[in-house]
């Protein structure tokens, strides 16, 4: 059990639901708390999956925050202020948002700059565009009314609907964050991607040495983590009904706090994608847990710091135990 990644992150996890389960039972332990911890865990735990195979390949991308502030406030402008219908402003957002990511990708592998320093100056770039553009075309840095533009229906039933269980309303991002770390689980343990994610990320000249593709990996790895910035976006759009440009403020921390804690290295080479779902997951219950308990909200962010460096310490054991044995 020692040698899996996500096993620091499962005893966090039973840590943290015992903690609210004793101190803030009457909320925390109702569907309507479940339903409110699980739709704060599946926003960033989305967004986590496409971090988490990124550092698993021993980069960061910090500019995912000011991409879904970004591509909410595209998806909104392209809607209203041009008529066009939601889908093919979403379509068109979908690939200024990629084509960010790719320009992350070519600078990091060409220039040999640590991704950090890339992608930390394209968050400043992309969000000063974003407010500058924005308060360009509308006098303001939100934007409402999207709900009246054309097909925002459709767009709505696949990204804000929801599913009722047990007469529980619970959103459908649930969904869709069961189904990305499917499909991350698949393709890090499953396929000859995964593999070469990993070396990637564990000696990037010996996996040179071994023919491995290594700047396609990562140039489409960033352009991962840009789709999911782009998929929250569109969730927070359409379940709002409207943008703003500081939607996605720190979120890209949050999404990397939430991998380490489930057990993704910060040097790299070394990860789970059920445990960055569990990261997640104790993400959520920690911040709904705290409203529940009646406590300061402030309290959260010691919470997480004190999970981040506990985390931290804990995947640095399982990693030694993991090469010894």
């Amino acid at each position: 059990m020692f040698t899996r990644p996500e096993t620091g992150a499962f005893l966090g996890l039973l840590f943290v639901w015992s903690f609210f389960a004793i101190f803030a039972h009457d909320g925390f332990l109702s569907f309507q708390g479940m339903k409110s911890y699980l739709q704060v865990s599946s926003e960033i735990g989305i967004l986590a999956v496409g971090v988490a195979l990124l550092m698993i390949a021993g980069e960061f991308d910090l500019s995912i925050g000011s991409l879904i502030g970004f591509s909410s406030m595209s998806i909104a402008l392209l809607s209203i202020e041009t008529s066009m219908t939601m889908p093919l402003a979403a379509l068109l957002t979908l690939i200024l948002t990629l084509f960010v990511g790719y320009c992350n990708g070519i600078v990091v592998v060409k220039s040999g700059l640590p991704s950090f320093i890339i992608t930390l100056g394209s968050l400043f770039i992309v969000r000063g565009l974003t407010i500058a553009i924005s308060k360009i075309i509308t006098g303001r840095t939100q934007v409402g009314g999207i709900s009246e533009s054309s097909g925002f229906n459709v767009m709505s039933t696949l990204f804000s609907s929801s599913i009722t269980i047990l007469n529980v309303d619970f959103p459908i991002s649930i969904i869709w964050w069961f189904i990305f770390v499917a499909i991350g689980y698949f393709i890090l343990n499953n396929t000859q991607l995964g593999n070469w994610i990993f070396a990637t990320g564990a000696s990037k000249e010996s996996s040179l040495l071994m023919g491995i593709p290594v700047s396609k990996i990562k140039i489409s790895l960033f352009m991962t983590t840009s789709f999911c910035a782009w998929f929250i976006a569109m969730i927070q759009v359409t379940t709002f009904g409207g943008a703003d440009v500081l939607r996605g403020e720190q979120k890209e921390f949050i999404a990397i706090i939430a991998a380490v804690i489930g057990g993704t290295l910060l040097t790299g080479g070394y990860g789970s994608i059920i445990g960055v779902m569990i990261g997640a997951l104790i993400f959520g219950m920690v911040k709904q847990g705290i409203i529940f308990s009646g406590a300061d909200a402030d309290w959260f962010q010691v919470f997480m710091g004190v999970m981040l460096v506990s985390a931290v310490l804990v995947n640095g054991t399982f990693k030694k135990r993991y090469t010894d044995g």
